[in-house]
């Protein structure tokens, strides 16, 4: 039987995916979310930052980290400039300090690009959700499991959650654009 939360739940996925993967694109105030990516080499594994240290802010567009492990200093620094955030540590014993630069018009212009790219690729996810679950109802239909006007309402279930959720992408697209374009 073809069970909908189940295909509600897989594109949930993708949209929290999506939510998160928004979290490290920065707006005018710079947040400690923007670290959460950023995996360091410590004693022989990799290690997300978040685990090494204490994340704050100390302004609008400067980031403290609190090393708790002073030998790990250089490692740290090093993942942060592989990661392209397009800022240069500035360290001082434990602390190091990032100072993220004002964000240009034309930087704007090129986030709410990547963005949209990000938002494609997650609808294309949803859309591949869809489409594994409608071929289920297929199967079911041709293993005469269900009926042709149950697959037909299934069919029509599994449309309107993929309509909800790539709505909900959009509105999520449209308000971290604006966001970002606000000055």
């Amino acid at each position: 039987m073809f069970e909908k939360d189940n295909c509600l739940k897989e594109m949930n996925l993708s949209l929290d995916a999506f939510s998160n993967e928004l979290k490290n694109i920065r707006t005018g105030r710079v947040s400690p979310d923007i670290l959460k990516s950023i995996s360091v080499d410590s004693y022989g594994s990799k290690t997300p930052l978040t685990q090494l240290s204490n994340i704050n802010n100390l302004d609008n567009m400067t980031l403290n980290i609190n090393v708790w492990d002073s030998s790990l200093i250089k490692n740290i620094e090093k993942s942060i400039l592989d990661s392209n955030l397009g800022v240069t540590p500035q360290t001082d014993g434990t602390n190091i300090l990032l100072k993220f630069p004002e964000l240009s018009a034309e930087r704007r212009k090129d986030l709410v690009k990547i963005i949209s790219e990000i938002a494609e690729k997650f609808k294309i996810s949803v859309r591949g959700v869809r489409r594994k679950h409608l071929d289920d109802i297929k199967k079911l239909e041709k293993e005469k499991t269900i009926s042709i006007d149950e697959s037909k309402k299934f069919h029509d279930d599994v449309q309107k959650i993929t309509d909800l959720i790539i709505k909900k992408i959009e509105n999520l697209t449209s308000v971290k654009e604006t966001e970002i374009l606000k000055v």
